[in-house]
């Protein structure tokens, strides 16, 4: 279950932003009491404002003035003690334990041992709610974590996601409060909702700099056969109510899936009608939408959509649009590394992208976007890394058969070699298209991919990770990361001080270079040919 409770007030980092009436079909989190959420909970806090959209407590409600883009943020939080629980500290009743107040550790700069890191308790499973297919677990789990739960003693369980799940500050991953109204929306729009915060040492230099994290992920509404532009709007009121509920749950910096705006048409090998739902980026009708919806809630959104190059022939691209939090297009970036594996022959659509490793400098911190694929090349991380990226989300669209047993692996191996967040995206459900097609491995044809798992997560540069998001169910993860722990990381294990790029960088220039010879060396016993190595 979503660990759900009480919020507390307090200091609110967010930039000013202006009041901006979206239309009233797309707003349907209708319900949401308009204040400002907790950032980080510091005990004895000061309340925040109340909201249309979400201003600073001291500047006047209702500003026009937007957010220079030269200005930097106030990064500043009081020093208050932060009150927190862990993830896996809440009791068999379903409350939540105690809170464990947390400064810097008095051992260790960057560990923090709490009592809760040592007696974490296993809570029993609550009810699933909400409708459920075939896409889950055996036994009817939306999760691994509700499996092993269930199965396992609390003091066992608690042991297994310390290995499963690594440790931050001394203790699994812990629960974030929201809004009890941003629960109240997700049991109505019956969606997935979890909250986690990633916690950094105090340092007496550095101001921490926190910052809310949104991951969206969802099945498609509609069947692919429905027309075109129905499908399209039946997707943005579906996204629009957990964009709603991330806004009010003051998320920061919210990323959609991969193609989040169609069905991932893409294994067809059919232009039409997927290429249809190609638009432009800069100013394409969700574009316009995605604008509104940052304006409303002064929040960064990444859209990654299909894209439609109009200057330049009308080329189809798979692109991830960054709008800032004043509502501005900040730019995009277009998938680095295209697939041609089993049903993913995405190249019949779009090839590889043009825009290089761009971080986005934002109002919440810089920010890179990995689309999908582009997850299984290690240097395509590092190359977002190296260009000083703290956080990293990773939209995708992929399936059970093909890649879960790496999901839960690649972009957790990221954060770590790259001392940043990374926030990984995966749609849901099962999409049948009306023709049958092949995967080109002498199988039957058919009419699906197979089941896209979702199982979002964000990983933090420690090691440590959050919960998934169900493997069957619409989802919103909110998550607050502590940027001060990338640079925290890399202080204590000098990967970038440690590393020879001059060496990497000439072993690359040779290896592309037509005349390579492999440095291999080879044992004189073997012979003069391979064919004299016998076993």
């Amino acid at each position: 279950g979503s660990p759900k409770v009480a919020s507390r007030a307090s200091s609110h980092l967010a930039p000013t932003t202006r009041p901006n009436a979206c239309c009233a079909s797309m707003s349907l989190v209708t319900s949401l009491n308009p204040r400002a959420p907790s950032r980080v909970h510091p005990t004895g806090s000061v309340e925040g404002p109340r909201l249309g959209s979400r201003t600073l407590p001291n500047r006047q409600q209702g500003s026009s003035r937007f957010l220079s883009p030269l200005r930097r943020p106030d990064w500043s939080v009081p020093r208050a003690r932060l009150a927190v629980r862990s993830a896996a500290g809440v009791d068999p009743d379903g409350s939540t334990g105690p809170e464990v107040v947390t400064e810097v550790a008095s051992d260790s700069f960057l560990e923090l041992r709490t009592e809760a890191s040592l007696a974490m308790e296993s809570p029993d499973v609550p009810p699933m709610k909400g409708s459920v297919d075939p896409g889950t677990l055996a036994g009817g789990y939306e999760t691994l974590e509700d499996m092993l739960r269930t199965r396992l003693p609390p003091e066992e369980f608690a042991d297994a996601m310390r290995v499963m799940q690594g440790s931050n500050m001394g203790a699994a991953v812990r629960t974030l409060d929201v809004p009890a109204e941003v629960n109240a929306a997700a049991d109505v729009g019956d969606f997935d909702l979890k909250a986690y915060q990633f916690l950094g040492a105090r340092e007496q230099m550095r101001h921490d700099r926190v910052t809310r994290l949104g991951l969206v992920q969802n099945k498609i509404v509609l069947p692919t056969d429905a027309p075109v532009e129905d499908q399209r709007e039946a997707l943005w009121k579906r996204c629009c109510e957990m964009i709603d509920a991330a806004g009010a749950a003051g998320v920061n910096v919210l990323c959609l899936q991969e193609a989040w705006t169609m069905p991932f048409g893409f294994c067809t090998r059919e232009k039409y009608p997927w290429v249809e739902f190609a638009e432009p980026a800069e100013d394409g009708p969700t574009t316009r939408l995605v604008q509104r919806k940052a304006r409303q809630w002064n929040m960064v959104i990444v859209s990654p959509i299909l894209e439609r190059d109009e200057r330049h022939g009308g080329t189809v691209w798979n692109t991830a649009v960054v709008v800032s939090n004043n509502g501005r297009f900040l730019g995009k970036h277009r998938k680095n590394h295209i697939p041609r594996v089993g049903d993913f022959n995405e190249s019949t659509y779009y090839m590889e992208g043009n825009t290089g490793h761009p971080v986005f400098e934002t109002a919440f911190g810089k920010i890179a976007i990995n689309i999908c694929y582009g997850r299984h090349h290690p240097l395509n991380w590092q190359a977002f890394g190296l260009n000083g990226a703290e956080i990293v989300f990773n939209p995708s669209a992929t399936v059970g058969g093909l890649s879960e047993p790496m999901w839960s692996i690649e972009g957790r191996n990221a954060a770590i070699a790259n001392n940043y967040y990374v926030a990984s995206i995966n749609r849901v459900g099962t999409e049948h298209f009306p023709n049958k097609f092949t995967s080109g491995d002498g199988g039957e044809a058919h009419n699906d991919f197979g089941h896209f798992y979702g199982s979002s997560y964000v990983a933090g540069p420690d090691a440590s990770r959050t919960p998934s998001l169900s493997r069957s169910r619409d989802g919103l993860m909110v998550c607050d990361v502590n940027l001060g722990l990338c640079r925290q990381v890399k202080d204590k294990w000098g990967f970038q001080m440690t590393a020879r790029y001059d060496m990497y960088a000439e072993f690359f220039r040779k290896f592309t270079d037509m005349n390579y010879e492999p440095q291999v060396i080879r044992d004189p016993s073997l012979g003069d040919s391979e064919e004299d190595f016998n076993f």
